[in-house]
């Protein structure tokens, strides 16, 4: 065959590239083996074999292996195959636009951010360009007639390109170009921080057209230092202090209205304000200390309106902070301090810190010592100078570390913080000043950690369901067509080596969601393979020699492999691009392996086969028990069309009425909320740890916030999801939350366990062995991108179709077809959410699911498609609707063998792969089921109906007179 030569070096190369991506896998994980059967679970002597091993050097010829290199080299897992965190950090873009304004205090200007802070909430594009929407409206309409290059706005010397008479559309230009610039320095802030945490296989990325930065650290523990060392800014601001005379009539007459007002300020009416300051007992320059159970009621009274407009001008822009710990000498309270603000709040001093280094007092007190650049010194002198024998705050992030007199001016910009700091706090701390501050403020919007117990499961779980489908696979196939189906076996492994190899060279993240991609992938390989054979064997049947039929097999075959390859390849380039986390590497392992089966399964296997049939030597393509299946086998299917119209009509009025009076169950991802997957040592109800929690979880007036518990994979498993607090994206809430939930877990707890344990639990105990949490910004974003994929796809095969077979009555018929399909699984969900022992929820893992399973339903079709076009030309004598029926009936065995291979696959996948691809798998099994049927009498029926011309005479059966024609178009 031509090309034999040059698809054999391809296939060789590319093997030879494959395998030494994958040796430092293998080499690294023999190591880590070899550690374990001597250390056990004892983690130091562990790290201590691990070191002895890694001076051993495998030498191969052609390369050498050396445990550290290897570790560094090998395939890189995901957080649900090994443990760890993801989080996406958004960078505060008004903190942004305030700095390029420098802190003007234009009443325009602060309308237009507070309302673009409103319509963020809902909005999918970016924050600058809704706040130059708000901008202009608000200009407009107060008839203000401001330009963007004024003083008071971005015309000031924080932005020297900017001049009086830049026109605003350059102004814009700037403006992005400015804040993309200042993500780009958060974006080398945030990697260096992740450096100095010493995280294996860190994964950064800045997400594009976005101030969002994705960050996934595998095997991270320590959760909460994490996502602390990322949120924090490294702000270091310096204050003046205001002190309990100025501050106590105000506190006074607060706490006449608290015993007036108290329902209305978040707190009862018998709340005793002064008692809660405790100001008696402050040693410090503080005005308040307050126990660490009452500083949330002190917060509510501070923050409400009442409270705000109650302040006396002298505090009227005072900051009430907190310190950062208790103090030494009473462990149980914080100190609340009044900042001395103004109406921009902006620090006095507010300069970077050059260098950071742990050092100690004349006491031995642990202490950081600070050196500032340039800036901040000359600021920092000034303070000092003017507030001899008075308090400077120093805080960090809105922290209090410390706020000690001022002795005397400082003039070389050198400082020291103490703040009855532990030595590993104050390396944190040294830390996070030494990667530099971040130009604003960074929130958590989207979060998910896996405990390293459940990421070992869900690699044993996802090897299980790979080992009993690829198993099915090799016993189906070689079953089903002999010796071409050892061929097809051989291509397939070959296929599953290259993919492997691809993933690992690509430094491409392998996941659970990939792993299922892959599988399936197995599946549309052996589509490739039964759509030749099944071609083979008709042309055997036509008395051709083996060799002959084998080569038009294969030719007659290969339109619909490239049109069923195209029209995957092309949803799962549609999942990748509008896809998030896990769903992008479902989508790129399925478009890398559609990729390698066209080569391994078209062209590698076709050099395979004709050197053997070259030789003069056989190759069954069937057995005993399947050379006949489905030969001869003719059903008048378009005969049938208008029971399966009334069958299909029946089923989608069902789904509709169900998805508009039951709705459906949605997840976080298109919400916003929090996930929560616990583990017990023992069997709980459910129903009464969601009865406990709704008491718990009450907002602020008293309402009951969202709660639901769910049994999940076994009674001794909950999922627990809420929207407690969800518009709170801080570290603080994430804490509050979870110790809520251990307070009204505790009855179901082994006795004992601490809430550390509780947050991270193991295979050895109890507690949170995954988590989720989703802002309501992200779970727009992710919602809308999921409709857009949806959309996109339909509307990509909708042409394609149209491009290939050149008649728009196919076109609608594929697409009425899936437009069928997402219907009745969107029916599903909604008739079975509460029902199910398992998640079925609609979220991103469903938008994925439905669209494989439009792919998939797709790809049946245009191998029908394709079969009727090749008719069309070949059967002039055939009546239409004998030549549907002609096209249809031969293709069953094509249409058998490949939607019985993928649900057995699938039902692999479903009962073994875990609990978190279940309702991923259970959507999949109801897609393929209804996309074969839909691909038979919708599609193909619709496109039938649609191509008849007027209302001749249907005549229906094989080899009858032509009694319809063909319409023109």
């Amino acid at each position: 065959m031509q090309g034999k030569g040059l698809i054999t070096i391809v296939a060789i190369v590319l093997g030879l590239i494959c395998l030494n991506e994958l040796l430092p896998t293998w080499y690294a994980s023999k190591i880590e083996k070899q550690a374990t059967a001597v250390a056990g679970d004892n983690p130091e002597k562990y790290q201590k074999e691990i070191a002895r091993l890694s001076k051993d050097t495998l030498n191969l010829g052609f390369t050498k292996l050396y445990y550290t290199k290897a570790k560094d080299k090998e395939m890189k897992l995901g957080l649900d195959l090994k443990g760890g965190i993801n989080v996406l950090l958004e960078i505060n873009q008004r903190d942004l636009v305030n700095d390029l304004t420098n802190y003007s205090t234009n009443p325009v200007l602060i309308e237009a951010l507070n309302k673009t802070d409103e319509v963020q909430k809902n909005s999918t594009k970016p924050y600058i360009d809704n706040f130059f929407d708000q901008f202009e409206a608000i200009n407009k309409a107060k008839g203000t007639n401001l330009k963007l290059a004024d003083p008071e706005l971005f015309g000031n010397t924080n932005l020297s390109e900017i001049k009086y008479n830049t026109s605003d559309d350059q102004v814009k230009s700037i403006i992005k170009r400015r804040i993309d610039l200042s993500v780009g320095t958060a974006f080398e802030v945030i990697r260096t921080r992740i450096d100095k945490l010493g995280a294996i296989q860190p994964n950064v990325q800045r997400v594009p057209g976005t101030a969002r930065i994705s960050v996934e650290m595998p095997g991270m523990k320590d959760i909460d230092k994490v996502k602390k060392m990322l949120q924090t800014s490294a702000k270091l601001q310096f204050w003046e202090v205001q002190q309990v005379p100025e501050i106590a009539p105000y506190f006074q007459t607060l706490a006449t209205m608290v015993a007036i007002k108290g329902d209305s300020m978040g707190v009862a009416k018998n709340t005793n304000f002064m008692n809660l300051l405790n100001i008696d007992k402050l040693r410090s320059n503080g005005v308040a200390s307050v126990k660490l159970s009452d500083t949330a009621a002190v917060n509510k009274i501070l923050s409400s309106k009442v409270g705000q407009s109650l302040r006396p001008a002298n505090i009227k822009y005072t900051q009430f902070m907190w310190g950062y710990k208790p103090e030494a000498t009473d462990s149980e309270s914080l100190v609340l301090y009044a900042i001395r603000g103004n109406i921009n709040q902006k620090a006095p001093v507010d300069g970077a810190v050059e260098t950071a280094s742990i050092s100690y007092d004349e006491l031995s007190r642990v202490v950081v010592d600070m050196q500032m650049d340039s800036k901040g010194a000359k600021e920092w002198k000034t303070l000092t100078e003017k507030n001899v024998g008075k308090p400077v705050a120093v805080t960090l992030d809105g922290r209090v570390y410390t706020a000690p007199n001022v002795v005397n001016a400082i003039p070389n910009g050198r400082t020291q913080i103490s703040g009855n700091f532990s030595q590993e706090e104050a390396k944190e701390l040294v830390d996070v000043l030494g990667a530099g501050k971040l130009p604003a403020g960074a929130k958590v919007v989207q979060a998910t950690v896996v405990g390293p117990s459940l990421g070992q499961e869900s690699i044993d779980a996802g090897l299980m369901s790979f080992i009993i489908a690829f198993g099915i696979i090799i016993v189906y196939i070689i079953f089903y067509y002999g010796g071409a189906g050892v061929y097809a076996v051989i291509a397939m492994i070959i296929n599953l080596f290259y993919i492997f190899g691809i993933m690992d060279s690509g430094d491409f993240t392998l996941t659970l969601p990939g792993i299922a991609g892959i599988v399936l992938t197995m599946a549309v390989a052996v589509d490739t393979n039964v759509i030749i054979y099944e071609r083979t064997k008709e042309e055997l049947f036509l008395g051709k020699s083996i060799l002959e039929a084998y080569k038009d097999g294969f030719k007659h075959a290969l339109n619909a492999i490239i049109d069923g390859h195209t029209t995957t390849f092309l949803t799962a380039v549609v999942l990748f691009f509008f896809g998030t986390g896990p769903i992008k590497g479902f989508a790129l392992t399925l478009m890398i392996g559609i990729a390698m089966t066209l080569f391994t399964s078209v062209l590698l296997s076709r050099v395979m086969i004709f050197s053997r049939l070259n030789k003069g030597k056989g190759l069954s393509v069937w057995t005993p028990l399947t050379k006949n299946l489905f030969r001869n086998t003719w059903i008048d299917f378009i005969g049938k069309r208008k029971y399966a119209y009334i069958i299909s009509a029946v089923l989608t009025v069902v789904c509709i009425i169900s998805i508009a009076t039951h709705g459906f169950k949605y997840g976080i991802d298109f919400t916003g909320g929090r996930n929560y997957v616990i583990r017990f040592d023992k069997d709980v109800k459910a129903e009464q740890v969601e009865e406990k929690l709704v008491a718990l979880f009450k907002t602020e007036d008293g309402k009951n916030s969202s709660v639901e518990a769910k049994t999940f994979g076994n009674d001794k498993q909950l999922k627990i999801s809420t929207d407690y607090l969800i518009e709170d994206e801080s570290l603080k809430a994430d804490q509050i939350i979870e110790q809520k939930l251990f307070e009204g877990l505790k009855a179901e707890l082994p006795k004992g366990i601490t809430l550390k344990d509780f947050k991270s639990a193991d295979k050895d105990h109890a507690g949170i062995v995954s988590s989720e949490k989703v802002g309501p910004s992200v779970a727009d974003d992710i919602k809308i991108h999921g409709i857009y994929a949806v959309l996109a796809a339909l509307g990509m095969i909708f042409v394609y179709i149209l491009i290939r077979f050149r008649k728009w009555q196919f076109s609608l018929g594929a697409v009425a077809a899936l437009f069928h399909d997402a219907v009745i699984i969107l029916g599903a969900y909604s008739l079975l959410h509460k029902y199910m022992p398992f998640n079925m929820e609609i979220n991103q893992d469903f938008i994925a699911a439905i669209l494989t399973v439009l792919g998939y339903s797709i790809n049946d079709t245009v191998i029908i498609f394709d079969r009727i076009r090749e008719y069309l030309r070949e059967k002039k004598a055939l009546t239409l609707a004998g030549l549907f029926d002609d096209s249809i009936s031969s293709t069953l065995g094509r249409t058998f063998n490949t939607s019985f291979t993928t649900i057995l696959v699938i039902l692999a996948i479903f009962i073994f792969g875990g609990d978190n691809l279940r309702g991923f798998m259970f959507a999949m099994l109801i897609g393929i089921g209804f996309g074969t049927y839909s691909s038979i009498f919708v599609a193909s029926a619709i496109a039938y109906d649609f191509l008849k011309k007027g209302k001749e005479e249907e005549v229906h059966g094989k080899s009858t007179s032509n009694k319809e024609v063909l319409a023109s178009k």
